[in-house]
């Protein structure tokens, strides 16, 4: 059975919140860190991971994706804050 996660990274100004799926988060976190592709979130310079949730079906972690990229933004702090009240990053302890 295979892990998927939908996750949300920032910069260290917050102002941008990204949302996406990855069936591998800490190759996923690993990429954005160090620009490995010029994606939205190398132009952003975002590589804090501040939120996740797993799932065991891509189809329910794509669904709830898209969910949330609809949330005001409000409403994603509030999720956020709700498990990292301090925005701390999430994947700072890593091995990559």
């Amino acid at each position: 059975m295979r892990n998927y996660f939908i996750y949300m990274i920032t910069n260290t100004k917050y102002w941008v919140l990204y949302i996406w799926v990855t069936n591998n988060l800490e190759r996923r976190l690993y990429e954005h860190k160090n620009k490995i592709f010029k994606w939205f979130s190398s132009k952003y310079n975002l590589n804090k991971l501040v939120y996740f949730e797993e799932y065991w079906e891509i189809e329910s972690a794509i669904i709830r994706e898209k969910e949330l990229k609809k949330w005001r933004r409000e409403k994603k702090i509030d999720l956020i804050e709700s498990k990292n009240i301090f925005w701390k990053d999430l994947s700072e302890n890593w091995n990559y």
